[in-house]
């Protein structure tokens, strides 16, 4: 006789992202049971120019369906698994067939060849204009420039297809033969109203497309179909599973970082974004030009404003560079180096601009810069800068954020990779002179899709029951009055450096 876990259910998450693929078995409590993941990434397109980049989706259904049977067979002896839900990343899907097939393959959002459709839209149409219906600026990835593409190059694929799919939208057809859109993976587009939850048909008609030629709209949490056969088999999930609508991955980490309407959510990865559950639509001529998204929230009421900006790719690139001997546990040796150099970093400043078209520094063009070294800087002083930095890169943005919407923050949330760094979050608090609360899911993500996968199958009646049933663990770093005030000066020196420093870098 088997005796079954008290936490008995769980859901299966497809937690696809553009560099890792992941299926995760997670329970009520968000704790993950068991998962496994492979490596993805884009693959040249074999008939195109050089550096066009596309997505294999058999090479990702056929890892996806390793993952899921391993993971499924581990848990379901002791677990009874009660949903599948999809995430993605945005902005990729494709043209298909009415039997699901690709008609065209799937451009990565790392494809160059929308870069000149971006430049011609701005002529064609105000970006503050699409700002104000979207949510938008204009990136030269975003899937309405694809569309514009595919009808300026090769037309007559629209006559072979029966729509359009976003990236979950995909993996939710090979595991229903349903077809959907839902509007989180749609607000990555640049073709939603966002203020309406709908299509823009002043938008779409720019591709020369109107909101006939998409798939029927499902919320997150909605079911959205259940295991066919042929899937049953290819991933081992049993037939007729629920299959629950998700979508775009950030808004399910926004989701489940559980933030109060007062505080802001920092996802910290390779990349940081930093944003909020906002319970209206505001457009605003400053969030516009500090390059600030705003896209549509897994819950219908709700939006996510979002700046987006780099962060631990920066201490990748000096451990690989400064720390080269250290092949494991690495962080802990130079968080321990760097505990040893004062506020400050012994007059180091390093400003980690390193894509110097993203994140709160844009307007002023500057790339990496490291100054104030002399011959007693040491790796733990240029380690220590770094957190320094971003955590300046940080506040710049929550002062975007907070001018942008009118907020009064009262504290950060940060899920995600760039939460267990204790140094970081110590350093985080004090240069905001803000609480830094830390959850003890480091996967938020997979927790949001998880918690929708539950409430699509009646286990919670809401998101805020669901957010509510969660013991969050949280940890806060409160900052320490005297280390807020000695970071004062050297935010204002890093304010100071961006500006004396943005005609230099004007001129390369």
């Amino acid at each position: 006789m088997t005796i079954m876990n008290p936490n008995e259910e769980v859901a299966v998450v497809f937690d696809c992202g553009s560099t890792n693929l992941r299926v995760a078995a997670v329970d009520k409590s968000g704790r993950i049971i068991a998962q496994r993941s492979q490596p993805n990434a884009p693959t040249p397109q074999r008939d195109g120019r050089p550096g066009w980049l596309i997505w294999d989706l058999d090479e990702i259904w056929r890892k996806l369906c390793e993952n899921c049977k391993d993971v499924v067979s581990r848990v379901r002896e002791e677990y009874r698994i009660v949903a599948a839900i999809v995430t993605t990343w945005g902005a990729d899907g494709t043209l298909v067939k009415r039997d699901g097939s690709l008609v065209y393959p799937i451009i990565s959002w790392q494809c160059p060849r929308t870069k000149e459709i971006a430049e011609e839209i701005a002529k064609v149409m105000d970006p503050w204009e699409i700002f104000k219906i979207t949510g938008y600026q204009i990136i030269s990835f975003n899937t309405l420039l694809k569309l514009m593409w595919l009808r300026k190059y090769v037309p007559e694929v629209f006559k072979e297809a029966y729509t359009w799919l976003m990236m979950p939208g995909l993996i939710v057809h090979k595991l229903t033969g349903e077809f959907h859109i839902d509007p989180t993976s749609a607000s990555t587009m640049m073709a939603m109203d966002l203020a309406k939850r709908d299509w823009s048909e002043e938008m779409l008609a720019l591709a020369n497309l109107d909101p006939s030629f998409f798939p029927e709209w499902k919320e997150p949490g909605d079911i959205v179909g259940y295991i066919h056969d042929k899937a049953h088999a290819q991933t081992g999930l049993k037939k007729d599973l629920p299959v629950i609508v998700g979508g775009h991955d950030t808004q399910f980490a926004i989701l489940a970082a559980g933030a109060s309407a007062n505080e802001l959510v920092l996802s910290s990865g390779t990349w940081e974004i930093l944003s909020l559950r906002m319970g209206e639509y505001i457009v605003s001529r400053k969030a516009f030009e500090e390059g600030i998204i705003i896209e549509a929230d897994v819950e219908p009421g709700f939006w996510n404003p979002q700046l987006l900006m780099i962060a631990s790719a920066v201490l990748e690139w000096i451990r690989e560079r400064f720390y080269p001997e250290l092949k494991e546990r690495y962080y802990e040796t130079m968080i321990k180096e760097a505990l040893k150099v004062p506020i400050g970093s012994g007059g180091v400043m390093f400003i980690p601009s390193f894509v110097s078209d993203s994140g709160p520094t844009r307007k002023y063009k500057t790339q990496g810069t490291i100054l104030g070294l002399n011959l007693r800087t040491t790796r733990a002083h240029i380690y220590r800068a770094a957190l320094e930095g971003l955590s300046y890169q940080l506040r710049l943005a929550v002062e975007i954020m907070m001018k942008s919407f009118n907020l009064k923050v009262e504290g950060i949330r940060v899920v995600g990779g760039g939460s267990k760094n204790k140094l970081w979050n110590r350093i985080r608090a004090d240069v905001l002179g803000l609480p830094v609360e830390i959850t003890r899911f480091s996967e938020a993500t997979v927790l949001g899709a998880a918690l929708t996968a539950f409430k699509g199958v009646g286990l919670y009646k809401s998101f805020d029951e669901a957010l509510k049933s969660i013991d969050f663990g949280i940890q806060t770093y409160h900052p320490k009055r005297e280390h807020h005030e000695k970071y004062e000066k050297y935010y204002t020196m890093y304010k100071d450096v961006l500006r004396a420093l943005r005609p230099c870098y004007e001129k390369w």
